[in-house]
């Protein structure tokens, strides 16, 4: 008889000092030579590293390759999942063709990303009032993990809207007994712990990207609650908090340094100097030389999108891209290659491989639904292999975007546009809406709901937004027809079926169940 993963996870979390080597599953990993939970946390350093650990689940890679961005890739209308056949990662191709059932689909991972982020901050939050540390960076940890905890819950109640509500560690004995919170009440919680974590003075304005890359600040937490009333449609709420974080369209923001990158496509370099650059808000950090390899997947620091989105069997000519040969995931659809041709942000996004296949550039084999088109934001390149122990394939350090300027520039625009402001030239929706086409030589256009919408899916192709955008504007059953989506029930994912069994979790209607 098979347990809730969530109990599980919860056990060892309590049981073990949380680390990035808790990245695999949580089933399989074994308290020998640990630090049991009741003796740490006796320190500063103890603290510092238990924060460590759930800044850690941000970039969670499960075992079967799977992450957010990867996941909502598949299930978009801008990808297909791709690979090398129609049961190459199971967890893609589900999503991808929404076949995916409680049982199957990357649901199974993304419940236990999210839990784990949740329970480790829950953990740190418990203890930290009892650390003997220094109290300015007690109140920094505590801001941290309180916007951390809403992270991790925002994705949640997004993805299966039905979820338990946890803000303090549950004794393992009771975790069968809990049940899901009405979403709005979840939705109050993520508020109420990013206006914890903003009201917080000992979180910073600014970070110092050699020191404390990666890590979060007001800024930060403006734009995700900004992000959150959004989604809630609290459109002047939304506008105020994401005008903090945007400052004067175009211009450098004095508090926070926020500043679009002058060029789009130094977005996706390797170069170390441009990790945590002006336009990051929040970004997952990666790395080349951990241990990464083929025997523990979710072991590795490393950027597994890289490897996976490479086209598969690449043979590169003399002029050719230096490419890494990867495994043909989360390929392009041919409705967005045609919707962005034409666009300056084209190259930096899709890698037309068929173009390149034609002109005798190089060669590759086809992914399964191929169509010819890769997405160029994350494939691993040779000259960015890993030098260090790990598999190399498994050790690309690119990192991830979570939230960036121009997604937040857009996001106001939308806000402000949703509460009456017409959009017409002089209007700040305007000067947002055009300050992110300005950067890529763009004319400017009216800030319409419509131009808004286009603007983000050619500006944040392949990023992990497109799936949420399109559920959140009520266009999926639309713009996913053809891929069986089915309208009333999609738009979230399932409880996974592993959390119903000896619990009290009751599955969605959406999936035949109760709640």
């Amino acid at each position: 008889m098979k347990k809730s993963s969530y109990k599980a996870i919860a056990a060892l979390c309590s049981a073990l000092l949380l680390t990035s080597a808790c990245s695999k599953s949580f089933l399989e990993v074994k308290p020998t030579g640990t630090n049991l939970e009741g003796n740490y946390y006796k320190n500063e350093t103890e603290a510092y590293n238990g924060l460590i650990a759930v800044y850690d689940v941000v970039g969670w890679q499960g075992g079967g390759f799977v992450t957010k961005v990867g996941a909502m890739d598949a299930g978009s209308d801008d990808q297909l999942a791709g690979g090398g056949g129609p049961n190459d990662i199971t967890d893609f191709q589900v999503i991808s063709n929404y076949t995916l059932d409680p049982a199957t689909g990357p649901h199974n991972e993304l419940w236990k990303a999210g839990f784990s982020g949740v329970f480790r901050a829950n953990f740190l939050l418990e203890k930290l009032p009892n650390v003997p540390m220094d109290e300015g960076h007690k109140a920094r940890f505590t801001a941290e993990a309180k916007f951390l905890r809403a992270y991790f819950y925002f994705d949640l109640v997004r993805q299966f809207k039905n979820v338990p509500l946890f803000n303090k560690p549950v004794p393992v004995d009771q975790m069968y007994d809990q049940v899901q919170a009405a979403p709005a009440d979840v939705y109050k919680q993520i508020e109420q712990d990013l206006k914890d974590a903003i009201a917080e003075s000992n979180l910073p304005d600014q970070v110092t990207a050699s020191t404390d890359g990666g890590r979060i600040t007001k800024g930060t937490a403006h734009a995700l609650l900004g992000k959150v009333y959004l989604f809630e449609k609290n459109w002047t709420a939304a506008a105020s908090e994401l005008a903090l974080v945007n400052g004067t369209p175009g211009q450098q923001n004095p508090t926070y340094g926020y500043k679009l990158l002058d060029n789009f496509a130094d977005l996706w370099t390797t170069i170390p100097d441009l990790k945590f650059n002006s336009e990051s808000i929040f970004e997952v950090s990666h790395a080349t030389m951990s241990n990464g390899n083929w025997g523990c997947i979710a072991c590795t620091e490393g950027n597994v999108l890289d490897i996976l989105t490479g086209p598969r069997g690449y043979a590169p000519g003399p002029n050719a891209p230096g490419y890494e040969a990867g495994y043909g995931f989360l390929i392009v659809t041919k409705d967005l290659a045609t919707f962005m041709k034409g666009d300056p942000r084209f190259k930096a996004t899709i890698a037309d491989l068929d173009s390149m296949k034609a002109n005798g550039i190089a060669d590759y084999s086809p992914s399964f639904n191929n169509t010819g088109f890769f997405l160029n934001k994350f494939i691993g390149y040779v000259k960015d292999e890993t030098k260090g122990p790990g598999d190399k394939p498994l050790n690309f350090g690119q990192n991830i975007y979570e939230i960036r300027l121009a997604d937040t520039y857009l996001m106001e625009a939308e806000a402000l546009a949703n509460s009456g402001d017409a959009g017409a030239a002089g209007s700040r929706a305007y000067a947002l809406l055009n300050a992110v086409r300005a950067r890529v030589k763009l004319p400017p256009v009216p800030a319409t709901l419509d131009n808004i919408r286009r603007e983000r899916r050619m500006e944040l192709a392949g990023e992990g937004h497109r799936w949420f955008d399109i559920i959140r504007w009520g266009i999926a059953a639309d713009v996913l027809k053809d891929r069986g989506f089915k309208a009333g029930k999609n738009e979230i994912l399932p409880i996974p079926l592993l959390e119903l069994n000896n619990t009290k979790l009751r599955q969605s209607k959406e999936y035949g169940g109760d709640l």
